[in-house]
C-alpha cells in the first residue's frame, strides 16, 4: 500500500523508455490476430507486448518471459488522487485499501446478515461527516464502533490476502498516486484461472467491510508521513510548484480534516465513476500463453460495461517568473531542492530532450553533478531527477551540504553547473555514451517482470497506450537528439522559474497528527472460510516441479593463478559480471569501507579521476568496491565486447591509484558531517538500538572507527591497502557469454595476482546477547509515532530446523495473512506496520534471533506493546490460515528459479551455513510434515514467557520514561552509545 514507491522504481527502468517524437521506420505499429483476437505490437519491441482492446473497452497488455514460471500482474486505473473529490483528498487512496476487503461473495460469513449492519455504518459516516459539535461526533463515533463491531461477527479479514496466498502469489499490494491506482500481484504461471477467477469477483461489486478499522492504519499512515521530513518536503514542492493543478493541490494520503471526515457515499461514487473497463488495464508480463490467457481475461471480465469518464480538467499553470523560496523544518539532515515545472509526458519531443538533459547533469559516472561536484566532493552530495506526469514534469536538482557549508552555497553550486549546461560546455559524445547505458539497463530490464509490467502500464497511465512504438524506439530517437537542441531547451524552460526547498533542521510546529480514536477490537474469524474461496481451492491448477541446484552440475570451477574461479554462463545476452570476492571485511580490517570510498575520488599516473569515470561510462561498463564486515567484493559489469578494457581499468586504477591528502581530508570532513546526519535519521537511530539490544554494548553497528582514529588516518595508509588488495585470498566469480576457458585466460590477463595470498587480519567476533531479564533500551527522537522493536537472542543455528522455522515465520508474522498482521492491524488496528519473525543466522554456529515490530501512533503504544507480547506469549490457532501457509509456501519454492549469477552466490551463502546442497528442497520435503502442534511447540519453547529487550524510540514529549519501567529496567541510550562516534 506504498502511496509513491512506483516513483523512483519507474525512473529507473522507463529512463530508457521514455516518449519520443519520431518513430523509426524499424519500429511501427502493426496489428495481428490470434485465437480468435486481434491485438497490436511494435515491430522490434524488445518486450514483443501485445496490446489488446476487449468489446467493453478494456485493454490488456500482455508480454512473454519464460525465464521464471511466474507472472508479474498489474491491474490499474487511470485515477488517482488528480480525481479526488475536493472536499474528500485522499479518498482514492482510502478506496484502495477497501478492494482488499472483498465482495458479497467473498470476505463474508453470512453477506444477507452483514449488509445491514453495513448500510446502517454508511449512514452513520455520513452523519458524522456533517456533525461538527465534538461531543455529539463523539456520539457517533461510538455507535459507528459499535455496529461495526456487530458487522464484523460476519467478516472474514484478509480472506483477499488468503485466496492470493493459497495460489501462491507474493508481492500482494497496491499503491495511489496522482493519476492512478495500481492493484499488483506476482503469481505461479499456472494460477491465472484461479487469479482471475478472485480478480474478476473484486471488481465486480466491492464491499466496504471493516471501514473504521482499515481508516485507522490509513490515519497511521498519515502519522508516519508527518515524521518524514522527505514526505514533507516533496508534498510542499509540488503544492508550491503547483498553486492550482491538483499535482499540488491534492496530496495523494488526504488532509487531515477529510480524513478525520470520511464518506462511504464518496467512496462508492469514485469507485463507479473511474473503475470501468474503458479506464481500466489488466498488464501481465511473464510465463503464460497469449492466446489462452486474452481468451480467459475476455470471459472473466466481459461483465464490465464501459461508460464515459469524468476527465481532470487540469489548469495551465501561470508562469513563475521568479525564484519562490520555502522552507521546511523537521528532525532529519538539512538539504536544498531546485524543482522545475517543465512539459508533460504528452509532449514527447520535451520529453525525450529532458531525459537526455537530466542524465547529462547527473548519470551516476558522467554528468556534470557527477564529475564536477559529487567527485570533486564540493558538496555532501548532489543529484538530479525527473518526475513525469501527462501533464506537467518535475525536473530537479538536489544537494546535501557538508561541514561549514551552508545550503545556500549548495544552491550556488547546483545552479552553476546548470550554467554550464546552458552554455553547453559539455562533451557532445555524452549523449552517445547516455545512450549506450540506456541500451544497457534496457538490455538488463527485460529479465525482470516487474520491469516489462510497470513500463507498460506506465504507457497505459499516460498515454492509453497509443504512445508505446515512441516508447519502444526511445532509445533510438535519444541519440537523434543534438547538442544544440539540448542548450536551447534548457534557455527557454531553465530559468529563474524555480522553486527553491530548504529543508532545514528544527521543530516543526504545524505538524497535527491523527488524533487516536476509540476501537473496539473487532472479530477476524480466522477459521472462516466463504464458499467461493472453497471452490476457489478447488480449481485444478497443472502441478510446476520445483527445480533444485546441484553446485556440483550448475557451477563450473576453474583457477586463475591461486585464485578458485566459480562460473556460470550467460546464454541470454552480451552482459558479463565480474566480482573479485575477499575472505574479509570490516571485522578484520576498519579502514577497509574507508579504503573502498576513498578509491572512487582517486586518479592514476596516467589517468584522472573524471577520465576513468568517462571512460567505464563512455563503454556502457561500471565498477564497485563494497566492504560489508565480514567480505569485500569488487564488481565489474557491463557488455562483453568491453570486457577486456573493464577489466583492464579497474586493474590500473586499483594498482596505481595515487595517494591525495586533500581529496582524504575533504572526504574525513563529508564523512563526519555523514555521521552528524545519522544521528538525526530515526532509521539509523533504530537500526543502531536494535543492535544494541541485540549485541550489546559493543556491536557491529557501532564498530566504528573513533573520530581520532579517522583523523590520524593518511592517504598513504589507505592507498596501500588498496594497492595490496588483490595479494589477500579472494575467489573470483564470473558470469558472462564467454566459455569457461576464454574467460579464465582473459581474466588472467588483466588481473595479477601473486604466487601465495596473504592471510588475513583476524577478525573481531561478536557474541550475541542473552535476555535473562526484560530490559527496555530507549532512545529520544522528535517525531508524532513511536517505534517497537521486540529482540531476543535464541539457540544455535540447526539445519534441520529450517522448514519448521519457515512455516512458522510464514503463518506467525510473516505476511498480510499472518496472525500478528490480522491481530494488531485488522482486529485492533494499533499500527500501520507490524511483524515478528524467528531471524535465522547466516552462518553457522550462530543463533537465532526473535525480531518483533509495531510502529504506531505514540498514544497507542502501550495497547500495541500489549496486543504483541499476548501473540508472543500464546499463538492462536487457525487450521486453514496454517493449511494456507503451507501451501504459498510450498508454491513459493515450486515457482521459484534460482539463475545467472545468483546460483554462485546462493551457493556460497549455503556454505558459510555449512550446506553441500540446496536447503530448499529440504525444506520442501518436510513441510508437509509439520504440523500445528510442532509449531505452538516450537513458539512454546522459544518464544513464549522468555525474556526481552525492548527497544523504542520515540518522543519523551509523547511518552513517559516512567511508564517504561513496567516492561523491564529503562535505560536510555545515548546517540554516542549507539553509533559508536
Amino acid at each position: 500500500m506504498n502511496l509513491i514507491k512506483k516513483a523512483i522504481s519507474l525512473l529507473l527502468f522507463t529512463c530508457a523508455l521514455m516518449n519520443t517524437t519520431s518513430a523509426q521506420q524499424k519500429y511501427e505499429w502493426k496489428e495481428g490476430e490470434s485465437g480468435g483476437y486481434k491485438y497490436r505490437y511494435i515491430t522490434n519491441d524488445p518486450m514483443k507486448a501485445r496490446f489488446y482492446t476487449l468489446k467493453n473497452g478494456l485493454t490488456v497488455i500482455l508480454s512473454v518471459n519464460k525465464k521464471d514460471p511466474r507472472i508479474q500482474t498489474l491491474i490499474g486505473t487511470r485515477a488517482g488522487s488528480n480525481n479526488d473529490p475536493q472536499d474528500h483528498t485522499g479518498l482514492a487512496h482510502y478506496l484502495e485499501h477497501l478492494l482488499f476487503k472483498g465482495t458479497e461473495q467473498f470476505g463474508s460469513l453470512d453477506w444477507a446478515k452483514e449488509k445491514p449492519y453495513l448500510d446502517n455504518i454508511e449512514g452513520l459516516y455520513d452523519n458524522y461527516n456533517h456533525t461538527t459539535d465534538p461531543i455529539a461526533r463523539k456520539v457517533v463515533y461510538h455507535q459507528i464502533d459499535s455496529v461495526s463491531g456487530l458487522a464484523a461477527r460476519y467478516a472474514i479479514a484478509n480472506e483477499y490476502d488468503k485466496a492470493m496466498a493459497s495460489m501462491g502469489s507474493q508481492g500482494t499490494n497496491a499503491h495511489t498516486w496522482t493519476e492512478e491506482t495500481i492493484y499488483e500481484e506476482d503469481i505461479p504461471s499456472n494460477a491465472i484461472d484461479k487469479f482471475l477467477a478472485v480478480q474478476s469477483e473484486r471488481f465486480r461489486d466491492p464491499v466496504f467491510r471493516l471501514f473504521h478499522t482499515e481508516l485507522e492504519a490509513v490515519y497511521e499512515e498519515k502519522n508516519r508521513g508527518l515524521d518524514n521530513d522527505g514526505r514533507k518536503s516533496y508534498e510542499l514542492m509540488l503544492k508550491t510548484l503547483f498553486p492550482t493543478h491538483n499535482y499540488g493541490q491534492q496530496s495523494t494520503i488526504g488532509t487531515i480534516e477529510h480524513l478525520k471526515n470520511p464518506s462511504l457515499k464518496a467512496i462508492r461514487q469514485f469507485y463507479d465513476a473511474y473503475y470501468v473497463p474503458n479506464n481500466m488495464a489488466i498488464v501481465m508480463a511473464g510465463d503464460f500463453d497469449f492466446d489462452y490467457l486474452i481468451k480467459r481475461i475476455d470471459s472473466s471480465f466481459a461483465y464490465m460495461q464501459p461508460k464515459p469518464v469524468p476527465e481532470y480538467k487540469a489548469p495551465v499553470e501561470a508562469p513563475i517568473t521568479a525564484p519562490i523560496v520555502r522552507e521546511v523544518f523537521g528532525p532529519d539532515a538539512e538539504n536544498v531542492t531546485i524543482a522545475f515545472r517543465m512539459p508533460g509526458a504528452l509532449d514527447v519531443k520535451s520529453s525525450t530532450i529532458l531525459n537526455v538533459l537530466s542524465q547529462i547533469m547527473e548519470n551516476g559516472k558522467a554528468g556534470l553533478l557527477d564529475l564536477n561536484i559529487n567527485r570533486q566532493q564540493k558538496v555532501q552530495g548532489a543529484s538530479a531527477g525527473l518526475m513525469q506526469w501527462k501533464d506537467y514534469t518535475v525536473f530537479s536538482l538536489s544537494g546535501k551540504a557538508k561541514q561549514g557549508q551552508t545550503l545556500e552555497q549548495v544552491k550556488d553550486l547546483l545552479l552553476g553547473q546548470l550554467e554550464i549546461l546552458k552554455k553547453g560546455e559539455f562533451d557532445e559524445t555524452l549523449v552517445k555514451a547516455i545512450v549506450n547505458n540506456a541500451k544497457l539497463a534496457e538490455l538488463q530490464g527485460l529479465d525482470n517482470n516487474n520491469n516489462r509490467a510497470s513500463a507498460m502500464m506506465d504507457g497505459f497511465i499516460k498515454h492509453r497506450g497509443q504512445n508505446w512504438l515512441t516508447d519502444v524506439s526511445a532509445v533510438d530517437d535519444m541519440g537523434k537528439i543534438t547538442k544544440k537542441e539540448i542548450v536551447d531547451f534548457a534557455d527557454k524552460y531553465l530559468k529563474d522559474n524555480y522553486v527553491l526547498l530548504y529543508k532545514r533542521k528544527g521543530e516543526d510546529k504545524n505538524i497535527e497528527k491523527v488524533e487516536k480514536p476509540v476501537i473496539t477490537p473487532v472479530e477476524v474469524n480466522r477459521e472462516a472460510q466463504s464458499a467461493f474461496l472453497q471452490k476457489l481451492n478447488a480449481i485444478p491448477a497443472t502441478p510446476v516441479k520445483p527445480q533444485w541446484l546441484d553446485f556440483d552440475k550448475d557451477i563450473q570451477k576453474g583457477k586463475t593463478g591461486v585464485a578458485d574461479v566459480l562460473y556460470v554462463q550467460n546464454k541470454d545476452n552480451g552482459l558479463f559480471r565480474l566480482y573479485y570476492r575477499f575472505d574479509m571485511g570490516s571485522w578484520n580490517n576498519k579502514l577497509l569501507p574507508l579504503a573502498s570510498q576513498y578509491l572512487q575520488y582517486l586518479g592514476t599516473d596516467k589517468y584522472t579521476t573524471e577520465q576513468i569515470s568517462k571512460e567505464f561510462y563512455n563503454i556502457a561498463c561500471n565498477f564497485s568496491v563494497s566492504s560489508g564486515t565480514e567480505n569485500t567484493v569488487i564488481t565489474i559489469s557491463g557488455l562483453q565486447e568491453n570486457f577486456d578494457k573493464a577489466a583492464s581499468l579497474f586493474e590500473h586504477l586499483l594498482r596505481n591509484c595515487q595517494p591525495n591528502e586533500q581529496i582524504l581530508a575533504t572526504l574525513k570532513g563529508r564523512i563526519q558531517k555523514g555521521r552528524a546526519d545519522n544521528k538525526l535519521n530515526k532509521g539509523a537511530i533504530l537500526k543502531g538500538l536494535v543492535n544494541y539490544g541485540m549485541y550489546g554494548a559493543k556491536n557491529p553497528f557501532n564498530n566504528q572507527l573513533s573520530d581520532a582514529d579517522l583523523n590520524a588516518i593518511t592517504a598513504k595508509d589507505l592507498v596501500d591497502i588498496l594497492h595490496s588488495l588483490p595479494d589477500y585470498k579472494h575467489t573470483v566469480i564470473y558470469y558472462g557469454p564467454q566459455s569457461l576457458t576464454a574467460a579464465v585466460a582473459s581474466i588472467k590477463k588483466e588481473h595479477t595476482l601473486p604466487a601465495t595470498f596473504k592471510e588475513a587480519p583476524a577478525a573481531i567476533k561478536f557474541a550475541k546477547a542473552d535476555q535473562t531479564k526484560n530490559n527496555v533500551l530507549f532512545a529520544d527522537y522528535d517525531m508524532v509515532q513511536s517505534e517497537v522493536n521486540w529482540v531476543r537472542n535464541s539457540s544455535v543455528y540447526k539445519p534441520e530446523n529450517t522448514a519448521l522455522i519457515s512455516m512458522f515465520n510464514n503463518y506467525f508474522g510473516g505476511g498480510m495473512g499472518s496472525i500478528v498482521f490480522q491481530t494488531i492491524r485488522e482486529s485492533k488496528a494499533l499500527a500501520y506496520s507490524t511483524y515478528a519473525y524467528y531471524a535465522s543466522p547466516d552462518k553457522k554456529d550462530e543463533r537465532y534471533s526473535v525480531v518483533a515490530y509495531v510502529g504506531s501512533q505514540a498514544d497507542k503504544m502501550d495497547d500495541a506493546i500489549t496486543g504483541m507480547n499476548e501473540l508472543l506469549n500464546d499463538i492462536p490457532r487457525s487450521d486453514k490460515l496454517f493449511e494456507t501457509s503451507r501451501m504459498s509456501q510450498k508454491q513459493d519454492i515450486e515457482t521459484e528459479r534460482i539463475t545467472q549469477d545468483g546460483i554462485i552466490f546462493t551457493y556460497l551463502a549455503s556454505k558459510k551455513l555449512g550446506l553441500t546442497t540446496d536447503y530448499r528442497k529440504t525444506v520442501y520435503e518436510n513441510i508437509d510434515k509439520i504440523t500445528f502442534d510442532n509449531v505452538k511447540l516450537f513458539h512454546d519453547q522459544n518464544i513464549a514467557g522468555k525474556p526481552y529487550t525492548y527497544c523504542i524510540l520515540a518522543s519523551e514529549k509523547k511518552i513517559s520514561l516512567d511508564n517504561l519501567k513496567k516492561y523491564g529496567d529503562v535505560k536510555k541510550v545515548t546517540l554516542e552509545e549507539i553509533f559508536g562516534y
